[in-house]
């Protein structure tokens, strides 16, 4: 039997986050000694690993939840466990051109400043341009 900081470190998870998990019932209520620690066993320490490692790959605590549930069917066919992850992998796609296309803009704003002074700096000079260019024709942020 485990405590939640034995628990928490060998899945580097916080405590607090432990918690969490179990009031969303993502982690099971855990048995508690009379003095009312809690104490987690070795399919609670799996479990917690193969949340920690979904979060760390970015997936959504309800499609954890969902593979969680599916991985408790193991007769089930994979293909809906595969569509999961596929959409969370268009996710991350999609997050990684957003990350190139700021990555470029940054460049492009660090190599058009002249190390002047402030009045002069073109990185905030493109930051205030780009705040008007993210309004909506009607006026509010995009």
């Amino acid at each position: 039997m485990l405590t939640i900081g034995t628990l928490a470190k060998r899945t580097g998870t916080n405590v607090q986050t432990i918690r969490y998990y179990e009031q969303i019932d993502l982690m099971p209520v855990p048995g508690r000694t009379e003095g009312g620690q809690r104490r987690y066993n070795d399919a609670d320490l799996d479990r917690l690993a193969f949340i920690r490692h979904a979060r760390q790959l970015g997936f959504a605590l309800d499609a954890i939840r969902e593979l969680l549930d599916l991985s408790d069917t193991p007769d089930h066919s994979c293909a809906h466990v595969d569509s999961i992850a596929k959409k969370q992998l268009k996710q991350v796609e999609a997050r990684i051109v957003r990350l190139e296309a700021l990555r470029t803009e940054l460049r492009r704003m660090i190599a058009d400043c002249a190390g002047g002074s402030v009045a002069d700096c073109r990185v905030l000079e493109v930051l205030r341009d780009h705040g008007e260019c993210l309004a909506d024709h009607d006026g509010t942020p995009a």
